[in-house]
């Protein structure tokens, strides 16, 4: 079963599945492929996460591959700039959007460098069968769908550059996603992009190195130089992914392998082990009571983020503090009590959703877990390449001396957190999703469903969700009024957000015995689909 926010990408993922290849094969094509028809939410110059599980070969196994800053980089280079923090913590405002939109948002991509790793140590078919599905669908040119379009043409009222003003900064932008009388393609229009196919037939033949030190390589550095860009020759050919172990945790008898990191899954554990202090079965779900104790388990990991949590390579984590039982009974007991968490944010912004989510298992119960991204995409394409590349400067602290500072060579925090859940050694769950700062607190109320309230697996991510990643409760429109005027006449901050649907886009494949079930977040138009 593949699962993935894309019905093209799951697609291929599966047709990779039937020709022999196995969960990172179909995983890897899947990927690919995202970036070429969701092309602001992934891409080859982008970044994320992936977990790997293959009991056959003994393999259990993260790659990180966010970016990481230029080493042009200078701590405090931006902190005359401040305008305003995101709300939830996303990023900052900067005085001319240097962080946020241009050659100086953009951070050394990994996302190449970690699809061919991965597809190099554990994938059975060639780099370029992986390839293939990617290059006929840019070939083909791509059909605008809703969902695409939907973020186009979206003001969050964050301050943010808008995505249209994204789409339009380069002259290839301009060529890709405007009609020649200048207006934004529209829903069923078609995206033609051969610059991207010609890009990714090279690196089918070549192979994803000549990204890093290649042809490629010139033509991304011969732009940045010309244009002020930090990116350099160096930076590229001195790029490295990071692979670990994964970060265990327990919760009512499951355990829950995710990634490390300057990745979001410590939050994840450190919610769930606040939780295993509650009753939670018990109270009715999304219930005043309920919503009142998981916000706050939220926002208390939320300030662990802000306070502790960032690049291991330049900040001592307090790894075992804040994934230990024991930390989490004394966050616990201040929720008992009724003490109210403060999350401390400048401004008052929202967030960027732009990122995807791929899930494998095969039939041999290999599987994978990626979650990768574009972070809020920078608007640079170099002409002749096609990709547009990430904008992941922009979540950079500007401000020196915090955990998650500016500083050359570092990557910043990130929520992505590719989970899988196991029960008495056997694989029961593999999880992950898409949607900037909401994506732990998506996956945990997902988990909380399938494992508290017994709820399908497509049950468990469609009902209606919340988060507690700010100083408010930010709740979806199908979250009854009734409950959350009781939740401010306790003195909470509501914020109703119009849609139906938000706060990650969730997508799982549960495993029971030999069945294999599948749920797909209804806010996007995913699917999950077998063999």
């Amino acid at each position: 079963m593949v699962v993935a926010p894309q019905p093209e990408a799951v697609e291929s993922g599966v047709l990779v599945l039937r020709e022999g290849g196995n969960a990172v094969d179909a995983g890897i094509t899947s990927a690919l492929v995202q970036g070429v028809v969701d092309p602001q939410m992934t891409g080859i110059a982008g970044f994320g996460s992936l977990q790997v599980y293959m009991p056959g070969a003994g393999v259990h196994e993260c790659i990180d591959f966010h970016g990481k800053s230029p080493a042009a980089v200078r701590p405090e280079m931006w902190q005359d700039r401040i305008e305003g923090e995101t709300r939830d913590g996303f990023g900052f405002i900067l005085n001319g959007r240097i962080n946020d939109v241009g050659y100086q948002s953009i951070t050394v991509p990994g996302s190449l460098k970690a699809y061919s790793e991965a597809h190099a140590k554990w994938g059975r078919l060639p780099w370029a069968d992986v390839i293939t599905p990617a290059i006929r669908h840019a070939e083909h040119g791509v059909t605008v769908r809703p969902h695409m379009y939907n973020w186009w043409t979206t003001n969050d009222g964050s301050g943010r550059v808008l995505p249209s003003d994204r789409l339009s900064h380069s002259t290839a932008g301009q060529r890709i996603y405007f009609h020649k009388d200048g207006t934004l393609k529209r829903v069923g229009d078609r995206l033609e992009n051969p610059d991207m196919a010609n890009t990714l037939r090279r690196l089918a033949k070549v192979g994803a190195e000549d990204f890093y030190t290649g042809e490629i390589a010139c033509q991304i550095v011969d732009d940045m130089q010309a244009n002020g860009g930090l990116l350099s020759a160096n930076d590229l050919a001195s790029y490295r992914t990071s692979k670990t172990k994964p970060l265990w945790g327990k919760y009512h008898g499951f355990r829950l392998a995710t990634n490390r990191p300057p990745g979001g899954g410590i939050m994840l554990i450190e919610m769930l082990n606040v939780l295993e202090q509650f009753d939670l079965s018990a109270l009715e779900h999304n219930s005043v009571e309920y919503i009142r104790v998981v916000s706050e388990a939220m926002k208390r990991a939320t300030i662990d983020k802000d306070n502790y949590i960032g690049d291991p390579e330049f900040i001592d984590i307090p790894l075992e503090r804040l994934t230990s039982k024991a930390y989490a009974g004394e966050l616990a007991k201040e929720i008992k009590r009724g003490e109210m968490a403060k999350v401390e944010r400048i401004g008052h912004s929202l967030e960027s959703k732009d990122t995807t989510h791929v899930g494998v298992v095969d039939a041999e119960g290999n599987a994978l877990s990626m979650t990768h991204s574009l972070g809020m995409p920078s608007g640079v394409i170099t002409e002749g390449l096609g990709f547009m590349y990430n904008g992941c400067m922009g979540v950079f602290d500007p401000r020196p001396g915090r955990a998650g500072s500016l500083a050359p060579g570092k990557s910043r925090f990130s929520s992505v957190c590719p989970s899988m859940v196991f029960k008495e050694g056997e694989l029961r769950l593999v999880i992950g999703a898409p949607g900037g700062t909401h994506i732990p607190m998506g996956v945990l109320q997902v988990l909380l469903n399938i494992i508290n309230f017994n709820m399908s697996m497509q049950d468990a991510v469609s009902a209606p969700r919340f988060s507690g990643n700010s100083p408010l409760i930010d709740v979806v429109n199908r979250i009854p009024k009734f409950v959350t005027d009781e939740l401010e006449s306790q003195g909470y901050g509501i914020r109703r957000w119009a849609q139906s649907y938000a706060f990650g886009w969730i997508h799982g494949i549960l495993v029971d015995k030999d069945c294999l079930i599948g749920g797909a977040d209804p806010v996007s138009d995913g699917m999950a689909l077998c063999t």
